[in-house]
């Protein structure tokens, strides 16, 4: 089924920008939110994109109003009667997106395909109240979603195959790197990045090293900037939300770290409320550093821990490993995807994690994972991808066979 006309639901950060994809590749879209004020921050967010384009030369103040006349803002669904794709970007509640699926079958076609852009929660779980489970499909956007290239396409346990196939062909044409994952919490990106993410948060608060000791140390490896930067670009409440629910559903080795928890209840959500794992601007917080005392005074978390990078990114290729186990999606997606989605590199070169553990070598990353083991649980315990290619000197680079063969 080709896409001629979308919808998008919300018009908060991630629904302005995915509205403005959209328009960028030609469609038109109807960008529906409950509030009059989120919507007019939604059409100027969408304008400033563009606006952004003018000022630099790119793109004609006539090309900016014809893509902005694409836009139909509304509060109602009344414009959604000819729309072949919604996208909802409401807030990642279960209860608000079943909700929204169900008001949805009563104002679109029968053939509308619904996707989400969760960042986690469950497509299947979604699609069961539908009357359509076979047209519900995950599309997950990254954020900034006018810049990042990857979209996560997930279907669930009923999405019909021609509803993946169409909305794989309907990314492609917002000139964006589809990546098809199967249904799993936390998907692909967020799966692996939030163990490097907790992981750089317990080392935090266990004072193993400061907050720009660990982001100067995994820029320095590779990634394109810190855990501690990154997340408060995200947003503290967007992370803390995601670590829980993949804690709810992996258990132990997922536990997020408290100062989670502690940011939280101080309002520091990251550069959007002004204050998160560090001032903005301001760097390093003594605020922070307070809660990191507190912490260690109290008991609740160990203190004088050591770190090294392998740390905080041996946890992100370990996950990888998983991922292989479970078929979540292709050796080359998962290396795409963090590409993609991430901006991962490693000695320069833009890899994912397998490229990079081969390179490492595997029995070099699972020896260091079974000291990591040893000092800190059995969160570190090595995949059984890894303990087994080790096991049949599948090292990597230096033998030729790894994840991938090596000529």
């Amino acid at each position: 089924m080709y896409i001629f006309k979308a919808g998008v639901l919300g018009a908060g950060t991630m629904g302005g920008e995915i509205a403005q994809v959209i328009t960028y590749a030609g469609l038109p879209v109807v960008m529906k939110d409950i509030d009059q004020k989120m919507l007019d921050s939604g059409m100027e967010q969408i304008r400033s994109i563009y606006q952004r384009r003018v000022d630099k030369g790119k793109m004609s103040a006539s090309d900016m109003e014809s893509k902005l006349d694409l836009v139909t803002p509304t509060l109602s669904y009344d414009a959604f009667s000819d729309v072949d794709i919604v996208i909802e970007a409401v807030p990642e509640k279960m209860v608000i997106k079943k909700q929204v699926f169900q008001e949805l079958e009563e104002a679109c076609p029968e053939q509308t395909i619904f996707a989400s852009n969760t960042s986690a929660l469950s497509i299947s779980e979604m699609a069961a109240a539908t009357n359509k489970p076979h047209k519900v499909i995950g599309m997950h956007f990254f954020n900034p979603a006018h810049v990042m290239k990857l979209v996560e396409v997930i279907p669930g346990l009923d999405t019909g195959r021609e509803t993946q196939d169409d909305v794989v062909m309907f990314a492609e044409s917002l000139r964006k790197i589809p990546v098809v994952a199967q249904e799993c919490p936390g998907f692909l990106v967020n799966r692996l990045l939030m163990p490097y993410l907790n992981e750089a948060t317990l080392a935090l608060e266990e004072g193993a090293a400061t907050a720009t000791e660990i982001d100067k140390a995994v820029v320095e490896w590779g990634m394109p900037m810190g855990p501690f930067t990154l997340m408060d670009m995200l947003g503290i409440d967007v992370c803390a939300d995601v670590g829980e629910y993949l804690y709810s559903e992996y258990g132990d080795r997922m536990t997020p770290a408290l100062l989670f928890e502690k940011l939280l209840e101080e309002g520091r959500l990251g550069e959007k409320s002004g204050a998160g794992f560090y001032d903005h601007p301001g760097g390093e917080s003594e605020e922070v550093h307070q809660m990191i005392e507190d912490l260690q005074s109290s008991g609740d978390v160990a203190s004088g821990t050591s770190f090294s990078v392998e740390r905080v990114i041996y946890p992100l290729i370990n996950e990888a490993a998983q991922c292989v186990l479970e078929n979540v999606a292709t050796m080359t997606d998962i290396d795409m995807a963090m590409v993609a989605g991430t901006g991962m590199t490693y000695e320069g070169d833009r890899v994912g994690p397998l490229v990079v553990a081969d390179r490492i070598s595997l029995d070099e990353i699972e020896g260091k994972l079974r000291e990591l083991e040893d000092e800190f649980g059995p969160r570190f315990r090595p995949a059984r991808p890894l303990r087994l290619r080790v096991r049949a000197k599948h090292l990597g680079v230096k033998s030729g066979q790894g994840f991938y063969e090596h000529t």
